[in-house]
């Protein structure tokens, strides 16, 4: 592919290969230095990065900002896939192939003779063609869940998997028991060791709740985090209107206005 070609391509079939040659273009001599500097671990903060923006774009319902972000999101992949491909690993095609054949390999019930016809029973074969492929058969049951994964969905997704086999409380107001519980365990911790074992399992245990209860506790902290920033903003604006800043109100003249920006 020519340079004119790179700079604009209208066939949309031909816009992933054009990508492709961008991300060679700019890794080879003469290219970007930036980019010809980068590593597979010098690109993890960016990884996490473009993903955590996409997930932010779909939780507000940016539609119009969503394909840009997928696209940063896509440019990872891309830019992993060309430094393996240097290194003589693995190219783009086979990611793509990889992932076309899993999806393949872990839908028997559409392009196979599988007679599964329920979300369930889809969750429950794909969980057992994972298990079987990963040779994880001997291995305990929740061998490799989640690594990798921020704590409080790796949390939620040992659980959920656990819940899968029976492990799991019979309703509700056990986990709201359990919860309390460890809310008292943790009030009574006699050291930092004890206080940090003690919270953990609280932290646990809070997932556990927003689970039975159908939500995601990544989406209900992000939303906890949103409306402390935006009461904080309020009070902070209050303050300012009584001729305060917050360096110079006290602890109950903030309270006030905290408890008037909840209003």
């Amino acid at each position: 592919m020519n340079d004119e070609e790179m700079t604009g391509c209208s066939d949309k079939e031909r816009q992933l290969e054009r990508l492709r040659s961008i991300m060679h273009r700019l890794r080879a001599p003469g290219g970007c230095p930036w980019d010809a500097e980068q590593t597979h671990e010098s690109l993890i903060p960016n990884l996490i990065e473009e993903a955590y923006e996409t997930v932010d774009t779909l939780r507000r319902g940016d539609r119009d900002h969503l394909k840009e972000e997928l696209g940063d999101l896509l440019l990872q992949v891309v830019f992993h896939s060309e430094l393996a491909a240097e290194d003589g690993v693995f190219d783009l095609d086979e990611v793509a192939r990889g992932i076309c054949d899993k999806l393949v390999r872990r839908h028997p019930h559409v392009f196979g003779d599988s007679a599964v016809a329920t979300t369930d029973g889809v969750l429950q074969q794909w969980d057992e063609i994972k298990r079987a492929e990963k040779g994880e058969g001997g291995k305990p049951y929740l061998h490799g869940v989640g690594h990798g994964l921020p704590a409080l969905l790796r949390a939620a997704k040992l659980q959920k998997k656990a819940a899968k086999v029976g492990f799991d409380w019979p309703d509700e107001a056990g986990v709201i028991g359990k919860v309390r519980e460890e809310v008292d365990e943790f009030a009574s911790a006699d050291s930092p060791e004890a206080a940090a074992e003690e919270l953990g399992d609280l932290l646990f245990s809070v997932v556990n709740l927003a689970r039975f209860r159908g939500l995601d506790p990544e989406v209900v902290m992000a939303a906890a985090n949103e409306k402390f920033q935006r009461r904080f903003a309020a009070m902070e604006s209050r303050l300012a209107a009584a001729g305060l800043s917050l360096a110079e109100a006290d602890a109950a003249q903030m309270d006030a206005a905290w408890e008037d920006a909840k209003r």
